[in-house]
């Protein structure tokens, strides 16, 4: 396999890590991967178990005494989530308890495993690809149902399968190149009878598809940052609290109350919203005031969308005009025209000369729905996350990369080398989301990312 040709850890020494959480619990696991699991089993346990049984036992310190009283599961290699033999203990989940049975493993000739070793060992031993390696952190860290619906697809394949698909296409392509380029006086004929175009093209209209979907699993991955501004006591710290459903920022009618950025994690139709209340921005003597407001643009720096808070009982003035002027010119804009209560209108939303306005009222949470809506249509997010699976920055860029060389195939069509050239390294692009000729340090950093234990 492909993954052979990378240098490994597996060295033939054992790991071994508390699997569970940490913190008490009702149930807390040990697991061992690697050549010395099963005289591990049988030291603690006094004979290795039937493999994939699951067997009540004692777990044995070295004199005997009993540690605890649990279910042991042993698996043989290469059937086991690593490819190498495995031994899970489940005991009681007390923090000490976890702690002393870990220490007898690596007593017996285990070491302590590193974060995400499990997995990365797992992917080594061709047991998954690296999008599906990937996705088992993403599953864990799920925020929302939607967003654990995607990982469980990429990590069953689903992501793999469509990149595999492409790739299969597009070596098919270069074969039709690299067969033009052994023929160099049929140059032009066979590109033309071998329709090199049409097939690009079917490969690229694959690879949008492919590339939309993976845009909405890295919404419901990273979320949407989204930051509040505005003059003081325009509502922002009301909307915060409206959006999020209960009261996690102070209200009061005292201009200037909120102080620091606060932020709060929601969702919208599955999807992460990060949303961070800030000071309003006015001119102030007050020391904690001016560092409140500074941390307000940083916010903004770094923001997904930013709404643009308006009283709606006077509108926009100058003051949200120069607000407007000063935040960062890519970032996706909403005007938020609070208060509607106050002003009686209706809520609803417009688009005028480029730019949204949601009316409504944070107060009352009329017009809300307006809003959430806009957000997700901002971000270009489609309500149906029926094939979606989870997608990664790294994925993203692999496929951007994929896009721009395969425009640039077709833009050099007239020259076959060039096409050859163009295809090999979409080819490489591909290649890297499922981790096909791989970097070591890119396998590094993602699997550091892991909790100890998977």
């Amino acid at each position: 396999m492909l993954n052979a040709n990378l240098p490994s850890q597996n060295s033939g020494d054992t790991i071994a890590a508390i699997a569970t959480a940490a913190g008490a619990g009702g149930i807390g696991i040990v697991r061992i991967s690697g050549s010395r699991a099963k005289h591990i089993a049988e030291q603690i346990l006094g004979y290795c178990p039937p493999p994939r049984q699951a067997t009540y036992l004692d777990f044995k310190a070295d004199n005997d005494e009993i540690i605890d009283r649990g279910i042991a599961l042993f698996f043989t290699n290469p059937h086991s989530y690593t490819g190498e033999d495995v031994l899970e203990l489940q005991a009681h989940g007390g923090t000490a308890l976890m702690q002393i049975l870990l220490a007898r493993c690596i007593a017996l000739g285990a070491r302590q495993a590193e974060p995400g070793e499990f997995t990365r060992r797992a992917y080594l031993n061709d047991k998954m690809d690296l999008a599906q390696a990937e996705a088992v952190a993403d599953l864990i860290n799920a925020a929302t149902a939607e967003a654990a619906k995607s990982a469980m697809r990429s990590l069953s394949g689903d992501f793999s399968q469509q990149i595999n698909q492409l790739l299969l296409k597009l070596i098919n392509l270069r074969m039709y190149v690299e067969a033009c380029l052994d023929f160099p006086e049929e140059e032009i004929d066979f590109i033309t009878q071998g329709h090199v175009a049409e097939k690009l093209n079917a490969i690229q209209q694959e690879l949008t598809t492919v590339f939309s979907k993976a845009k909405q699993g890295s919404l419901l991955r990273e979320g949407i940052n989204v930051v509040l501004v505005g003059q003081p006591n325009v509502g922002k710290s009301s909307l915060m609290n409206q959006l999020a459903g209960e009261e996690i920022a102070i209200v009061t009618p005292i201009a200037g109350t909120t102080r620091d950025t606060i932020k709060n994690a929601i969702q919208i139709n599955g999807v992460p919203l990060h949303i961070i209340d800030t000071a309003g921005l006015r001119q102030t003597e007050d020391e904690v005031e001016k560092f409140g407001i500074a941390r307000t643009w940083r916010a903004a720096e770094t923001a997904s969308i930013a709404l643009l808070l308006v009283d709606a009982t006077h509108g926009i003035t100058d003051t949200e005009k120069s607000i407007l002027a000063q935040l960062p010119q890519e970032i996706p804009k909403i005007w938020v025209h609070n208060k509607i209560d106050l002003s009686e209108e209706s809520p609803g939303s417009q688009f005028l000369n480029q730019e949204t306005h949601i009316y409504l009222s944070a107060k009352t949470g009329l017009g809300l729905d307006l809003l959430k809506l806009q957000l997700l249509n901002l971000v270009g997010y489609q309500n149906n996350s029926e094939g979606i699976f989870m997608a990664r920055a790294r994925h993203l860029e692999a496929l951007t990369q994929v896009q721009k060389h395969l425009n640039q195939a077709h833009e050099q069509m007239a020259s076959a080398e060039l096409v050859a050239e163009e295809l090999r390294i979409a080819q490489e692009a591909l290649n890297s989301i499922t981790g096909e000729f791989t970097p070591d340090h890119l396998l590094g950093e993602i699997f550091s990312k892991f909790c100890i234990g998977k």
